[in-house]
């Protein structure tokens, strides 16, 4: 939608082009730039980018300051930014105050800022100062790709991406007392901690701490520093101080959510290994209520939440509607014996419902195969926009 006349020469597919671009470059900033959005910048003219800019870690600079500041002079250029240029005066001024002064001519934006102290305010400010400004260029690639920030803001709670590692009869372990299965092969286990970089946490149950004893950290070359909350849903305070997370609770953040009157005696010994402890009310079978889990973590700042717990946590976010995007990894080799399932039944019903979810790919990943599902809700809220 254009906003402003009269305009320059529009070429659509060129704005297409380089959103793309900018929603490229915003993705870097995904995992470390909570609880702003990561958001993505270009400055182009003549066809030829003088700038480019991402938000940095710990939100600040905002990708637009930064697209002009490696810009230099981008008097008469186009702005291409993933979201709406912020409008109110918190730690740094304005951003549409800053494309203002630096005379770009036309900003193309793909979608609102829900933030209510944005929420169409930046826009106007351009264009009440004579920016041409294009709107809704890529605005479905651009939803998902800020749904973290979007969520949070719309509904307090941040997004989840579920994943899951089967075997090709679906089993993610054997049977009780078999040892823990390596189930995916090196490419898959790799491009899991990329994904893991990508969140502002990752979450398991306490279930999956006693059976794998997993350290939940980013271990890949040149992403050491990325160090996304760990996050353990303990009802009962169960998690073991012996457990390789709480050894490195000192080196990585790592919060355990516990259920109301929990042991304040099992909570004062892992606080004391430096494990942040809260608590969250039972739901009505009696476990932790997981909507107000993820209240909390939203209220700690948190917009992406990676969850790699068992089939419990699996079944109860795929339910309750509260998995925002599945990734199955499914080896190549069966178990061959019954084990434990991945998905329930009705998970798989849920899934296999186009109502609740879209299928929207499967590649393969080394010898393993990624399937990737989104919930169906989240693209309809776009399209109601």
């Amino acid at each position: 939608m254009n906003l402003a006349m009269p305009p320059l020469a529009i070429d659509a597919e060129t704005d297409a082009r380089f959103m793309a671009a900018a929603l490229a470059l915003g993705r870097r900033g995904l995992g470390v730039c909570a609880p702003n959005p990561a958001v993505g910048a270009l400055i182009v003219k003549d066809g030829v980018v003088l700038g480019r800019g991402w938000t940095k870690p710990g939100g600040r600079p905002h990708a637009e300051t930064e697209a002009l500041r490696d810009a230099g002079d981008a008097r008469g250029a186009t702005l291409y930014v993933t979201l709406e240029p912020c409008s109110h005066h918190g730690v740094t001024p304005p951003c549409a105050e800053a494309i203002i002064k630096a005379g770009i001519a036309r900003v193309v934006s793909a979608l609102d800022d829900p933030d209510p102290r944005v929420s169409g305010r930046g826009h106007k400010m351009l264009l009440d100062a004579g920016v041409e400004v294009t709107t809704g260029v890529l605005a479905g690639e651009a939803h998902a790709a800020n749904l973290g920030h979007i969520l949070r803001v719309q509904i307090k709670r941040p997004m989840v991406t579920l994943k899951l590692a089967m075997t090709a009869d679906g089993y993610v372990a054997g049977a009780e007392y078999d040892p823990r299965l390596a189930i995916t092969g090196l490419a898959a286990n790799g491009l899991v901690h990329v994904m893991r970089s990508m969140h502002d946490a990752i979450m398991v149950g306490s279930g999956t701490i006693a059976a794998d004893d997993p350290l939940l950290t980013v271990r890949l070359p040149g992403l050491e520093a990325r160090k996304p909350w760990r996050v353990v849903l303990d009802s009962n305070l169960r998690l073991p101080l012996h457990a390789r997370l709480a050894r490195a609770a000192r080196a990585v953040p790592t919060l355990v959510i516990a259920a109301e009157a929990a042991s304040e005696t099992a909570a004062a010994r892992l606080r004391e290994v430096h494990i942040e402890v809260e608590h969250v009310r039972r739901d009505s079978a009696n476990h932790l209520d997981l909507a107000s889990a993820l209240q909390l973590l939203a209220a700690k700042g948190i917009t992406r939440v990676f969850t790699e717990g068992g089939p419990g946590i699996a079944d109860a976010l795929i339910g309750q509607g509260l998995a925002d995007e599945i990734i199955l990894f499914t080896a190549l080799k069966p178990l061959g014996y019954e084990g434990v399932p991945g998905l329930t039944p009705s998970a798989k019903a849920i899934l296999a419902d186009p109502n609740h979810y879209r299928y929207v790919e499967a590649r393969p990943v080394g010898a393993d195969r990624l399937t990737r599902y989104t919930a169906v809700s989240q693209e309809q809220a776009v399209q109601l926009r």
